[in-house]
């Protein structure tokens, strides 16, 4: 190429960013096309800085369903139901992607030889809230090994308007992924608060919804499967930069919301109907604790969301409210359990913390007051044991620290335990 054999029928400016050639130091000329050398250290940029990727491998044994179970259980407490439906749900997605895989490694993939087609099996997750929707989500991922990421339906806006594209879901999982787009294509999505993006009525808007309806619409083909193109290291897009295409076919997502307000519906469409086996139970009404796990689409649509989306999100699971002696065990059996992680800090200080069993029943009664859940326990402890993390590091003479009832309700100061008092004891 050179910059000096410019053809006269044809415009003397960069093909690329359509700079003029007096506006750049060379423009080198090609087939019926000419690039400015602004472009070309930009083109060598990105060859530099854009990693090669191997193709995608098949997941080697995916985990049963048993098996995912089991490693809910150990972070979440309860939801039985709802954990064996997104594991049957997540080994039949990874088993898809390998027979995708394998097919593709054939030739085979799309042509008629093929006689069964398998679909994506994307999760809606019913439930109010506390009840365990986003850690089902985080602790599958953590199991399985893949990027992962979350997304509030809330702040989501239609392309084109101010707020939070659709297509930026797919930045930050490709931002988890570490920029590599074949393990991008493997991540888990959570996409929290769907309820909140409903129409208020079963009626669809003759006006723009661009946070709503519209917003919805947007959601279609990420979810379903298609190609987008994002920036190679995530921010805003623009014409001059090169774009990373990721195949969202393969991509899980999982939505969840509280729905509030579903349960009505569904009580008022089974009616006088029996549910049971027996002729004696009761009839179910909106106050029953497993009144979601009766929704069907119809539902789903007579609550605000579009036909197409319902579609597309096959597998549903309600997620029931967490009693009292749910929220006790969660805070003392799971890996991760409060308890266990204020210990943990603490035992960094060479301190032993110790609940009495009085305040660990106080704080679950003030967290089923509130009707927030489990979120609730975290900002009950944190209250009570702000005083103690910012003391113990600066006294060395404590051993102990024993939590009453009293510091839970009535914010009274902790025992402390110094070296003196433990040797007298």
């Amino acid at each position: 190429m050179s910059d000096d054999n410019f053809d006269p029928q044809m415009p003397q400016r960069c093909s690329f960013c359509g700079k003029p050639h007096g506006q750049v130091k060379r423009l080198f000329s090609g087939h019926e096309s000419y690039i400015c050398n602004e472009c070309v250290l930009l083109c060598s940029d990105l060859l530099q800085s854009t990693p090669d990727f191997e193709p995608t491998e098949a997941i080697e044994s995916p985990p049963t369903p048993a098996d995912i179970k089991t490693f809910l259980d150990k972070y979440v407490i309860g939801q039985s139901e709802a954990k064996r439906t997104v594991s049957v749900a997540v080994y039949n997605h990874y088993k898809r992607i390998n027979y995708r895989l394998q097919q593709q490694a054939r030739g085979r993939l799309g042509s008629q030889s093929d006689e069964v087609e398998l679909d994506k099996s994307n999760i809606l997750l019913l439930g109010p809230t506390g009840t365990g929707k986003t850690l089902i989500a985080r602790t599958l991922a953590k199991y399985l090994k893949v990027p992962f990421t979350i997304a509030d339906a809330t702040v989501l806006t239609e392309a084109g308007y101010v707020g939070e594209d659709v297509e930026n879901i797919l930045v930050r999982l490709f931002q988890a992924a570490n920029f590599n787009p074949h393990k991008t294509e493997r991540g888990i999505i959570y996409i929290d608060e769907l309820d909140k993006i409903s129409r208020r009525d079963g009626n669809p808007s003759i006006t723009r919804d661009v946070s709503g309806e519209g917003v919805q619409q947007g959601l279609l083909k990420i979810l379903e499967g298609t190609v987008a193109n994002i920036p190679p290291r995530g921010g805003r897009k623009h014409p001059e930069q090169a774009f990373v295409q990721i195949d969202t076919t393969n991509i899980l997502f999982i939505c969840g919301g509280a729905f509030d307000g579903l349960e009505k519906i569904i009580a008022r469409r089974l009616g006088n109907k029996v549910v049971g086996f027996e002729a004696d139970q009761t009839l179910i009404d909106h106050r029953s604790k497993d009144i979601l796990d009766h929704c069907v689409p119809a539902d789903m649509i007579a609550y605000g969301l579009i036909p197409e989306l319902v579609g597309r999100l096959p597998v549903s699971a309600g997620l029931r409210p967490l009693d009292e002696e749910a929220m006790l065990t969660i805070l003392t059996e799971p890996k991760d359990a409060l308890t266990k992680q204020y210990s943990k800090l603490l035992e960094m200080e060479n301190v032993k913390l110790t609940f009495e069993p009085s305040a660990l029943q106080a704080a679950v009664k003030i967290a089923a007051e509130r009707h927030t859940g489990a979120r609730a326990l975290r900002s009950i402890f944190e209250r009570a044991m702000q005083d103690v993390l910012f003391e113990v590091p600066s006294r060395p003479e404590v051993v102990e620290v024993v939590i009453s009832a009293e510091t839970i309700t009535e914010g009274k100061p902790p025992k402390m335990i110094t070296k003196t008092e433990k040797k007298v004891g």
